[in-house]
């Protein structure tokens, strides 16, 4: 009883420092992500950001199918294959809903831009070491709570219907790792693949608020 009281304790302490990492690096807290769901936002802007994501995370399979495919004892992603199928569905009806990508300065180095973070992606789910490609799953699933609102004041400006979307909960959070993490290098690396997805959304976000600023310039 002891030694399961120990283990929960430090999966939880996992799950909890996953869980910060995304409220510190996610995209909560990009600044151009406040600006596209604070109401004001311009209908070109959302649409470039539906076709950006789209860019990004509307292939199949996506790396969350990739990794379920490819990682032992990772059935606990299976709600969110399903999920995240609905959600894919749902986002390339979104984008042919917004109508063509805004016009903008830039547009070959923007695709190029989005070209190299889909490769780097791609590299994290392919990754040899098991916790990184889990990790930047995890990051996926819980960063999307906030690519999500993006999306749904999107559907909402161009009067489109979303279904709900549900992370894990903190105890789901830890009953995964439970049954996944098994050494202290799987934890630092599923924080590494965290950390790396991350940072793939935070350079799609400047990269379209950079985007939006050429428009305004041009």
């Amino acid at each position: 009883m002891i030694l399961g009281t120990a283990q929960s304790e430090r999966f939880g302490e996992a799950w909890s420092a996953l869980t910060a990492l995304v409220a510190d690096e996610g995209s909560a807290r990009q600044p151009f992500v406040e600006q596209l769901i604070s109401g004001e936002a311009s209908a070109r802007d959302l649409a470039d950001a539906v076709h950006g994501l789209c860019m990004l995370h509307g292939r199949h399979p996506g790396m969350i199918d990739t990794v379920a495919q490819r990682i032992t004892g990772s059935d606990w992603l299976s709600p969110f294959v399903t999920s995240f199928a609905v959600e894919r569905a749902a986002l390339v009806h979104l984008v042919a809903a917004v109508g063509p990508l805004p016009s903008t300065p830039g547009q070959a180095e923007s695709e190029a831009a989005i070209s190299g973070q889909r490769h780097a992606l791609d590299m994290l789910v392919s990754s040899d070491r098991r916790g990184c490609p889990i990790g930047a799953a995890l990051a996926l699933v819980l960063d999307w709570s906030a690519v999500r609102q993006v999306l749904d004041a999107a559907s909402a400006r161009f009067e489109i219907e979303f279904g709900a979307y549900g992370p894990p909960s903190s105890d789901e959070g830890v009953g995964m790792l439970a049954e996944l993490a098994d050494t202290v290098a799987f934890e630092r690396a599923m924080l590494f693949g965290a950390q790396q997805l991350l940072a793939q959304h935070r350079a799609l976000w400047q990269l379209l608020e950079a985007r939006a600023l050429a428009r305004d310039r041009g």
